[in-house]
């Protein structure tokens, strides 16, 4: 199977939970880049956009704005926020079918490290506008809340990197890039005249049916419950135990810790 099929498969069949568990892309990058831009943008383009919120978050600071993901499931859910201003298309991050010179500010919001960053720069350059701008946005696992709801987070995340390195069968072969190398990747390309990284927290708050989501929305956990859940069970189920007992009927404050990095045309 193509290695970009994999990727896009990769996030199939829980849209729902990625939706309601996420967080939306934060107002200060888009600021940001409204700053470096010297104006309101016109067109922006969210390449990865998943279920749209990172899109939506665009509204009132652009003329319009386009996402696009390869998923056709996480399209499907993007396209219930629609509307005038926003559109979203099923393609690839590398092929977006869009014309040249089109867009102001082309972003990936946690997305970039799914694409190819050769051929993804390489069509990010053919779509921006002369000084356009370019930027990566991802956040850190898990956020900033109790440190027993913390440890809980990487104790099931080790679980699934122990089942997938044991049972060769559950590797669903995507691939992924160092998040670390993203401006290396931006700098090496040739195409930015400017570039470095910008590194910001956002806090939104949480009760404990969310915090078990945010681990519910990661693809490699729900390869394994549709594959062999009984090998991730008992995991999952100390997981959501620690969270009750952290959370309880609380709602508490997390903070996401961003990094993002930007390259100007």
């Amino acid at each position: 199977m193509d290695r970009f099929l994999k990727n896009a498969r990769r996030f199939s069949g829980f849209a729902d939970i990625y939706n309601q568990a996420r967080p939306q892309m934060p107002v200060y990058p888009i600021e940001v880049i409204e700053r470096y831009l010297h104006k309101k943008a016109g067109l922006i383009v969210d390449l990865g956009c998943g279920t749209g919120l990172s899109t939506a978050a665009w509204k009132n600071h652009c003329r319009s704005a386009i996402g696009i993901d390869p998923s056709g499931d996480m399209i499907a859910a993007a396209r219930a926020r629609q509307d005038d201003t926003l559109s979203f298309r099923q393609a690839f991050s590398h092929h977006t079918g869009l014309p040249g010179g089109c867009a102001d500010v082309v972003i990936c919001s946690q997305s970039f490290h799914w694409m190819d960053p050769v051929l993804t720069l390489a069509e990010v350059h053919r779509i921006l506008c002369p000084e356009g701008i370019f930027a990566a946005v991802d956040y850190d696992w898990p956020p900033v809340c109790r440190w027993e709801a913390e440890s809980a987070h990487l104790l099931l995340s080790e679980a699934v990197r122990q089942a997938e390195t044991d049972h060769p069968d559950l590797q669903d072969h995507s691939f992924r890039t160092d998040k670390s190398r993203h401006l290396l990747h931006i700098r090496e390309s040739g195409y930015f005249r400017y570039s470095r990284e910008i590194v910001f927290a956002n806090r939104e708050f949480c009760d404990g049916d969310r915090y078990i989501d945010l681990a519910l929305s990661r693809g490699g956990l729900q390869n394994i419950l549709r594959k062999e859940p009984d090998l991730i069970r008992d995991a999952l189920d100390q997981y959501i135990a620690a969270v009750r007992r952290v959370f309880g009927q609380d709602t508490l404050p997390v903070d996401f810790c961003y990094r993002m990095r930007i390259g100007i045309q």
